[in-house]
């Protein structure tokens, strides 16, 4: 099975020199997609692409660049600023202008003279939200996460019985998501506390994060026409980093029984670069579910799920308080885990969605859950990581945390690196709690 082509090619250098660091998040292999617009302006949104610490504005290299056959067709969504037009094309579409872009944008290229007109330092933009997101879907594959909140509440149960069987998700708000930079209120909401017998309104104080990667919808589904298994991958265009969010007391009153509310929906935070499916072909790996547990429905295996169906990607969650800020200290690494540690996979989820006639739209979001690891220091939200609050971090300020204090920023970074090919990376997906 062969997944990768001449644009994965771990030798492949570009002509723009940083491009070409050995700890680039954007080398010529990756070429994610993004929207933004030169800051201090106020020019229409474009698409570009990253690629080292430059943005290629897809705007003018449609204007001002020679292509060859068929490519200005499909630079031209793009050109106009709409992401979701060039994702409903499809995954012919998207590898025709990969290998284009691949190899406008490597060493030697001819195009070379035209494209360096049509270069921004990313230091000089500001992102956008990437795309447009009808419809939002969080997910629940993390099973070391949903193990370790459980453990909290059901020390003698901790997965309930459905969660080996069937991907467990609910429908959020698209309207507060937010791009990396993401500034918010601390929510407010009811609040039961173990010693009253009515619950109070007020601020949440126990927030937290979740560490999550969000899968964008690329072609949908007519209502009413699942999508099998074997061709959910065609339906998605590429991946975020997603923040989720949560304010853990309001949801421990709200969630039964029909789950996450209020605690949810004042912000989800993803990060603007999306990692198209093709870069992250070097990175598939077996899926497999440990001995004894169920074998997945049919209608959510395939052999190819078998075989590739797992992502090797490092994922990571780093804090910086508002004292760390003014002393000059920098973001800590709170954790580190890999999304090869899923329940489920990215084509289980799309399948699972659509099986029931569910219509999928371009631009929809299918979040994974939080990605927590198997050790106790790996997991995914302050929740885990504390204990429920009974075990404060301490920060290299001095500080301690259980739960999220106003002022502080959350960062999320990804990265894919194995032997034989070069490393890529999502970039950051940063938020910050305003008060």
């Amino acid at each position: 099975m062969t997944l990768t082509d001449a644009t994965h090619d771990p030798a492949l250098t570009s002509w723009v020199d940083s491009a070409n660091a050995a700890d680039c998040d954007f080398p010529i292999q990756n070429l994610p997609l993004g929207a933004f617009r030169r800051a201090k302006t106020d020019e229409p949104v474009r698409i570009g692409v990253a690629i080292g610490d430059q943005v290629l504005d897809l705007k003018l290299a449609a204007a001002q660049c020679p292509w060859g056959e068929g490519v200005p067709e499909l630079l031209a969504p793009l050109a106009a600023g709409d992401l979701n037009a060039f994702m409903a094309l499809g995954p012919a579409a998207r590898r025709r202008l990969r290998a284009a872009l691949s190899a406008a944008l490597a060493a030697g290229s001819d195009q070379a003279p035209f494209l360096e007109l049509c270069l921004v330092p990313q230091a000089a933009v500001e992102m956008q939200m990437p795309c447009r997101i009808g419809d939002y879907t969080d997910f629940y594959t993390g099973i070391h996460h949903a193990t370790a909140v459980g453990k909290l509440f059901r020390p003698d149960n901790p997965l309930l019985p459905n969660y080996k069987w069937v991907p467990i998700g609910y429908h959020g708000r698209a309207s507060s998501i937010g791009v990396s930079g993401q500034v918010f209120r601390r929510p407010h909401g009811q609040i039961k506390r173990p010693d009253r017998d009515a619950p109070d309104f007020g601020p949440c104080q126990r927030l937290d994060y979740e560490l999550e990667l969000g899968a964008i919808v690329g072609t949908g589904n007519a209502l009413g026409e699942p999508v099998p298994i074997e061709r959910a991958e065609d339906h998605l265009f590429g991946v975020v980093l997603l923040n989720d969010w949560s304010a853990r007391d309001i949801q421990a009153w709200e969630y039964q029984p029909l789950g996450p509310f209020l605690s949810k929906n004042f912000a989800t935070t993803i990060s603007p670069w999306v990692v198209t499916m093709e870069a992250l072909a070097p990175f598939r790996r077996p899926f497999a579910r440990p001995a004894g547990d169920p074998a997945p429905l049919p209608y959510l295996d395939s052999a190819f799920n078998r075989e590739a169906g797992a992502i090797d990607i490092v994922l990571e969650v780093w804090l910086q308080s508002a004292q760390m800020r003014e002393r000059g200290l920098p973001a800590q690494r709170l954790m580190q885990s890999n999304f090869r540690d899923a329940y489920w996979t990215l084509a289980q989820m799309l399948a699972h969605h659509t099986v029931n006639g569910c219509n999928l739209q371009p631009g929809d979001l299918l979040g994974t859950g939080t990605q927590s690891g198997p050790g106790p220091d790996q997991g995914g939200s302050l929740l885990e990581l504390t204990q429920g609050g009974r075990r404060p971090i301490t920060l290299a300020s001095g500080e301690t945390r259980t739960f999220l204090a106003d002022g502080d920023t959350v960062i999320l970074r990804a990265h894919c690196a194995a032997p034989g090919a070069r490393r890529i990376g999502f970039g950051a997906c940063a938020g910050t709690v305003a008060g």
